[in-house]
């Protein structure tokens, strides 16, 4: 089996494409309006919406991202996984997850800025959330189709019929796929890879920790050993990095996860609040087990290149890639990479979704009252174009200039956390939260985000420039709701803050 391990890996990968296509047809078939194109009409089961929630959290940063980070600084972005599974779970469900729910069913909301109209009565907070909803996608989106690309190329050219296929070639490959399984099922597409993604990335991740045992004769205590002795600070509690840009890790992922809008926006689509008591445990276990991928990875990784077993990568982000690629079994490192494109495959749609609600929706229903006639038509349309947009800042930067991407990436969890998280969390919970403060906030946070990347700042210790501004939106918030005179809410709004 070893001598076609690049033909297994292919194979499985190949396999994952035709799945795509054919739930996108099948989720056609469930598409019948705006509705259900967004928020797969409010009627999904908990166990669904259980693995779509924790796989679009992880998404493909659990499998690339996450062991190139433990690889790189040791045991910090640790303090990632730990918050969210800790922190971002207990504050997204128990504080605005049931409130968001009811408020999209009592008021007909489709998106994130809609409940946030609600929440506020104001179009500028609606404006303002989906233009800062639509600038993170563009990066997001940007990354998620290059990374595609990149490794379905690396995956292609181990090939001897492909062995010279351009990214130009993967990029369009992937698009396409892209385009049509998002067009044809929207959402509803979208949260039925992730069941698949999901349940991949919990056997996988089980199963990539024995695999990263067994390479060593001593199991993981070999490992541990082999780092402690050469790179000590890999694996003490803080890493590389410190106690300060963990922590800053820390409260910017498991406060910020309330303000993920396709994360959010996934709370909304559960038939009943009660499945909340079924959503939160499997979604905590789901995420648990495929973090074990992330860090189990990274660490056997450092300690096989440390232990002069591997040579060095060239990059932090091979780590998964050469590690499976190495010493996996071949099937399980089709099947982790065919989990990879699930990934990438369902955050894609899940960001392609509310940016074409943005463009849609949101933004229409702000400036003129009203969205625009035949959502479902027009949705699709959007979503082709925003596909499109992103395939060609992908090739831009990667073969003239990486500025864009970066600037446009900056729009990433930092800057949702910052504008959306205190919006969320406090206007939810807090009578007194102004519209006012929303505006202000919201505004505050793409100016910190948009202006450190922009003039190449950092700040000391490592600290992330978004939870600089996730606490300058947080003070702001309050300071400016406490001088504002109380806004008076309407019966429905009231009754449900009362919940």
């Amino acid at each position: 089996m070893e001598a076609y391990r690049q033909e297994i890996i292919l194979a499985c990968v190949g396999v994952y494409m035709v799945l795509c296509i054919a739930v996108g047809l099948w989720a056609m078939r469930r598409t019948h309006s705006a509705d259900d194109f967004f928020v797969a009409g409010k009627n999904l089961g908990p166990l669904v919406v259980s693995l779509a929630v924790f796989s679009s959290t992880l998404s493909g940063f659990g499998f690339v991202g996450g062991p190139g980070l433990v690889y790189a600084t040791g045991l910090s972005s640790f303090w990632m996984a730990i918050s969210i599974s800790a922190l971002g779970y207990g504050l997204g469900f128990f504080l605005i997850a049931k409130r968001i729910r009811m408020i999209a069913e009592v008021r007909g909301a489709m998106s994130l800025p809609d409940i946030l109209f609600a929440r506020y009565g104001s179009e500028a907070t609606r404006l303002l959330s989906a233009i800062t909803i639509l600038l993170g996608v563009m990066g997001y989106m940007a990354t998620q189709i290059l990374a595609m690309a990149l490794v379905l190329q690396t995956l292609l050219q181990g090939t001897a019929m492909f062995a010279d296929i351009s990214l130009v070639a993967c990029v369009v490959v992937s698009s396409a796929v892209l385009i049509f399984y998002c067009v044809t099922g929207g959402i509803v597409a979208s949260v039925y890879t992730d069941l698949v993604q999901g349940l991949i990335m919990i056997v996988a991740g089980a199963l990539v920790v024995l695999t990263a045992i067994s390479i060593f004769d001593g199991g993981m205590a070999e490992a541990s050993t082999i780092l402690l002795e050469s790179d000590p600070e890999t694996v003490l509690p803080f890493g590389t990095l410190g106690p300060m840009a963990s922590m800053a890790w820390f409260f910017l992922f498991g406060i910020g996860l309330a303000g993920q809008p396709h994360v959010a926006t996934k709370m909304m689509m559960n038939r009943s609040v009660r499945d909340n008591r079924v959503i939160v445990p499997i979604t905590l276990f789901g995420y648990v087990m495929a973090a074990l991928l992330w860090i189990s990875i990274g660490i056997a990784m450092r300690a096989l290149v440390l232990g002069d077993v591997h040579l060095p990568l060239t990059a932090a982000d091979q780590a998964a890639p050469e590690f499976l690629n190495t010493y996996a079994h071949p099937l399980l490192a089709g099947i982790v990479f065919a989990g990879l494109f699930a990934a990438i495959m369902s955050t894609a749609d899940g960001f392609l979704n509310i940016g074409a609600a943005a463009i849609i929706h949101d933004i229409p229903r702000a400036l003129r009252g009203r969205s625009l006639n035949n959502e479902l038509m027009w949705a699709r349309i959007a979503t082709v174009v925003l596909s499109v947009i992103a395939a060609f800042i992908a090739l831009y930067a990667f073969y003239i200039n990486d500025t864009l991407v970066a600037l446009l990436g900056a729009f990433g969890w930092g800057t949702f956390a910052a504008a959306l998280a205190p919006v969320l969390i406090l206007g939810l919970n807090w009578r007194r939260a102004s519209p006012r403060a929303a505006v202000v906030v919201i505004t505050v946070s793409l100016v910190i985000n948009f202006g450190f990347q922009v003039l190449g700042m950092s700040l000391p210790w490592g600290v992330s420039p978004g939870f600089l501004a996730l606490l300058v939106s947080f003070i702001l918030f309050i300071a400016i709701s406490f001088l504002d005179k109380p806004q008076k809410l309407d019966r429905d709004i009231d009754r449900i803050l009362d919940l």
